[in-house]
């Protein structure tokens, strides 16, 4: 990327603004990084859109011949051949879709330009979209070496945005809400270097966590792939130690997955939750900061109104950083369970004596 298109590279929420505002007239190709969730918009777009019908369409898997067949007509008479598109289109359903067209770089030849029209125009072999249908397309970085191409005729037909990589805060408020491992976003609080973009790296064993062109790593960290290691970690108690390095240095690499397995054993080491819910006032309150964030990611992931005050009775047993943490997590405006906390009188009074007076605002 150039400096203008850093500067005004959008993130996945103002990405996916742009292609519900716009995506019935233009096709807006989002752009960025490998593993970075860029096909995770398709299901925020049909979250804001009920009415329509989602469709992924992987154009890395198909040839011109999986995009529309030839139909024989009128064969005794004139004899002459139109075209059915692929049901995938979603050309035939006669209601509003939202087509992503996924990967579209990387797509075949022949492929990227039988979807010239339908990206420009929302037709193909003389049938249209309905009116309301929300066309999109994602990409990977020409930069990253894996095959996206397109030609100067097929970039003026859509619209290109730069999408910037994920900062490692929002992708834990993001785990918070989705069933990631606390280890994990644990680790990831204490190494944002995970989610750095390889363009500032300039010397690729400066960073050995993340994807560099100019280094030869299979495996790495990414958004996806930290969501793979996370489904790993929650089936740990059937695996070995041994076993369980070996499947996150399949996922995450080898550095990534020996400093994980090193907060997963300090993991072994803090309060059950049974122990908070049972004797909030003398349950272990862990020695290291680590430790401690860990505990916090556990709580906002897991908690539950039947528990809620037992675990504002343990809070005030942490130090006052891990407790603004806690804090924080409540007062993201995409937290789940923000109004089932805000609503707990003992959160309220722990709030105001904390001088948190997000929680007045947010009732």
């Amino acid at each position: 990327m150039n400096n203008a298109q850093m500067m005004y590279a959008l993130d996945l929420d103002e990405t996916t603004d742009l292609i519900s505002a716009v995506g019935t007239d233009v096709t807006v190709v989002a752009q960025g990084d490998m593993g970075n969730g860029k096909s995770s918009m398709l299901t925020v777009l049909a979250q804001r859109h009920p009415d329509h019908v989602p469709i992924y369409f992987d154009g890395t898997n198909k040839d011109l011949g999986d995009m529309m067949l030839p139909v024989i007509k009128d064969a005794e008479t004139k004899g002459y051949v139109s075209f059915a598109p692929n049901e995938e289109m979603g050309l035939h359903l006669d209601k509003p879709v939202i087509l992503m067209i996924d990967e579209y770089g990387k797509a075949n030849p022949s492929v990227k330009n039988a979807l010239n029209l339908l990206m420009q125009e929302r037709q193909m072999c003389g049938k249209k979209l309905h009116p309301d249908s929300i066309v999109f397309a994602t990409t990977n970085k020409g930069s990253e070496g894996v095959g996206d191409i397109l030609l100067p005729h097929q970039y003026n037909r859509v619209t290109v945005v730069q999408v910037r990589k994920t900062d490692h805060m929002s992708w834990i408020e993001w785990g918070i809400n989705n069933d990631i491992d606390h280890t994990l976003l644990g680790w990831v609080k204490d190494n944002p270097q995970l989610f750095a973009a390889y363009e500032d790296v300039k010397d690729p064993e400066e960073n050995p966590y993340i994807f560099h062109p100019k280094a030869s790593r299979k495996h790495f960290v990414t958004p996806r792939s930290l969501h793979k290691a996370s489904n790993i970690l929650h089936r740990r108690a059937h695996m070995n130690d041994k076993t369980l390095t070996a499947a996150l240095m399949g996922t995450i690499g080898d550095r990534g997955a020996m400093d994980l397995m090193a907060f997963v054993r300090l993991a072994d080491k803090l309060p059950t939750l049974q122990s908070i819910k049972d004797d909030p006032k003398n349950a272990l309150v862990p020695d290291s900061a680590a430790a401690k964030v860990m505990v916090v990611y556990r709580t906002l992931a897991s908690l539950e109104k039947d528990w809620l005050n037992a675990w504002m009775d343990y809070l005030p047993r942490l130090d006052a950083e891990t407790q603004g943490l806690f804090a924080n997590g409540v007062g993201s405006p995409k937290y789940s369970k923000q109004a089932m906390v805000m609503t707990n009188k003992k959160f309220t009074d722990w709030a105001m004596a904390n001088n948190y007076m997000f929680a007045a605002d947010k009732e």
